[in-house]
């Protein structure tokens, strides 16, 4: 069954339909700096009006970028804790128009 909302994929190729926000944490917490280096998440549709991403930074911590042109919504923040980003992503995913 394909997503109903949106999905997360993983460098690594971890995909999940819909990820709740246990999922999205433990997707953060599989990242690391050599085969895994970033989540996308998005709409599983050609041209997504929005997506969100969490990417490793070499000095440590995430870059959490938000992006919906619809709204003309774009945002970037540094992070680290995985709590905090799953938290805030499940918040920001839950306001999007499906």
């Amino acid at each position: 069954m394909a997503a109903r909302y949106y999905s997360a994929d993983s460098e690594n190729g971890d995909h999940i339909d819909d990820p709740s926000e246990d999922a999205l944490l433990m997707l953060i917490s599989d990242l690391n700096g050599g085969d895994n280096t970033f989540i996308v998440i998005q709409p599983d549709e050609d041209d997504p009006a929005w997506f969100a991403s969490v990417s490793v930074l070499d000095g440590g911590g995430y870059e959490i970028v938000r992006r919906d042109t619809a709204r003309r919504e774009h945002d970037v923040a540094i992070e680290n804790s995985h709590d905090r980003i799953a938290g805030d992503l499940t918040k920001w995913l839950a306001a999007r128009d499906f």
